[in-house]
């Protein structure tokens, strides 16, 4: 099949009829056609029409060393230096279709797919461990083109370091009965961003010292017994006028749950053992790969809002003051850091040891430290500078209605009332709306704690040999 359209996409989620419950129901007819879904999906169906188009076809599609057919680049193992451009360019295409809002884009769980399957030596003849059932699915998902999710933690019932859940009481998914056709997992796992609108749903539990719980495998988001349990959803209404952002792109998270799941043998990829468990994901390249298709969709992201704060500057022309000049700086600053830090990691690639050119993990792990703390200050200063502009928003339909007193009263120096409105809705929705607040707390959380990716770089950056240069430097004469 290789690269689908996005209308083959939106058939093939429509055909699952995976369990969905949002607000105490659950999804029966089209999931495409769901108000909370119908958004996000028509944007993410425009992604893969991108593949299609024939000025691009080069930049995001690679032919396939199987089938000779067309498959997404996201897909690609890096073999070269150029390889790695090739990636961040597909990665650029993607990420300028959503304006960086597609979070859960199609490109970042195939790059982690990628990247597992590229370090699948490591599995080789451990206890309960299978390689090639991990290499046989890469290449499942890269001929037909295979949307997933994924679910890497456990449920918040007690964050103490060493914590032992009551044997008695199951709640984080693990392993109850191995039987002749495969795991059965019972229990739930946190928290499945665009859960129940991808082909797959790909569990990787890290960090865990309970063999039970120690597990890699995908399966088909219609599994029987697998359910995903929505949060409310923060798609203000159809009108992209009220909601441009949410009507959109507004990515779904779901709980998931294991009723006694069967996971098929030939879709495991390891279980029951600890070691493997807590070192695989660390091993792989999955950080470096992740990271640096994390920063190509973060820096689409951040010319848009510099783009959303000009445009401010520009309709009630307060670009002369200096203060305002800070502020936009800043955003520049953040913006032109994180080019370089993507760039500087592809300068200083290298070749793991299962023989792939990997980005340089410390400069990406820099990369990461940036954008989690700057992203709050953008939504700051799109409010400081808003300010009552944020609140004077009439909606599209009293603008329809409208005899003539908004237009006249709520234009600018450049814009009719309704245009300068339709700006500030959208600088509204990035900031303020639901739909605003939960981008703000996704970009400070989305590759971990904070705390945590601070102590990994402290732990895995060499300083050693700046330190030999201060002794060298005090011993010499």
């Amino acid at each position: 099949m290789a690269i689908m359209t996005g209308q083959q996409y939106i058939e093939r989620i429509d055909a699952l009829k995976t369990y969905i419950s949002i607000d105490g129901e659950v999804v029966t007819g089209k999931v495409s056609e769901h108000p909370a879904f119908k958004g996000v999906m028509q944007s993410q169906a425009k992604l893969f029409d991108i593949q299609h188009q024939r000025a691009l076809l080069e930049k995001m599609t690679y032919e396939s060393p199987t089938s000779k057919e067309r498959v997404g680049m996201s897909f690609l193992q890096v073999l070269t230096p150029e390889d790695l451009v090739k990636r961040r360019q597909a990665a650029r295409e993607w990420a300028l279709a959503s304006n960086g809002f597609l979070g859960r884009s199609p490109d970042y769980m195939n790059t982690t797919l990628m990247a597992l399957a590229s370090a699948s030596d490591f599995l080789k003849d451990k206890p309960n461990c299978f390689p090639e059932h991990l290499l046989k699915f890469y290449e499942y998902a890269r001929e037909n083109d295979i949307t997933m999710t994924h679910t890497f933690i456990e449920p918040q019932v007690n964050r103490q370091r060493y914590y032992h859940e009551n044997e008695d009481i199951t709640i984080a998914a693990k392993i109850t009965e191995k039987t002749s056709e495969g795991l059965v997992i019972k229990g739930a796992r946190l928290l499945a961003t665009q859960g129940g609108i991808t082909d797959e749903l790909l569990v990787l539990s890290t960090n865990g010292y309970d063999e039970g719980k120690g597990f890699g495998f995908s399966i088909p988001s219609n599994t029987k017994g697998l359910k995903f349990l929505c949060r409310q959803s923060f798609v203000g209404g159809h009108s992209t006028f009220d909601h441009p952002l949410s009507a959109r792109f507004e990515e779904m998270d779901a709980i998931v749950v294991f009723d006694d799941v069967v996971v098929p043998w030939d879709r495991v990829f390891y279980y029951e053992n600890v070691d493997v468990a807590n070192q695989f994901m660390n091993v792989s390249g999955f950080q470096a790969y992740g990271l640096h298709q994390v920063l190509s969709r973060q820096i689409a992201k951040t010319e848009f809002i510099l783009g959303v704060i000009q445009s401010i500057v520009d309709t009630i022309n307060i670009g002369e003051y200096q203060h305002v000049h800070q502020k936009v700086v800043d955003v520049i600053v953040a913006l032109e850091t994180m080019k370089a830090l993507q760039l500087k990691s592809e300068i200083e690639a290298q070749r793991d040891l299962f023989g792939f050119i990997r980005p340089d993990l410390s400069t990406l792990q820099v990369a990461i430290q940036i954008f989690p703390k700057v992203y709050p200050t953008f939504t700051d200063i799109v409010q400081l500078l808003g300010a009552s502009g944020l609140m004077s928003i009439p909606s599209a339909k009293a603008f329809a209605t409208d005899d003539g007193d908004l237009d006249h009263y709520l234009q600018s120096i450049r814009d009719t009332g309704e245009e300068r409105v339709k700006k500030f809705r959208l600088a509204w929705d990035l900031t303020m709306s639901s739909f605003g607040t939960r981008q703000t707390l996704y970009e400070r959380f989305f590759f971990g704690d904070p705390v945590r990716l601070t102590s990994l770089l402290y732990q895995s950056y060499h300083r050693e040999h700046f330190v030999q240069r201060v002794e060298d430097f005090l011993k010499s004469d």
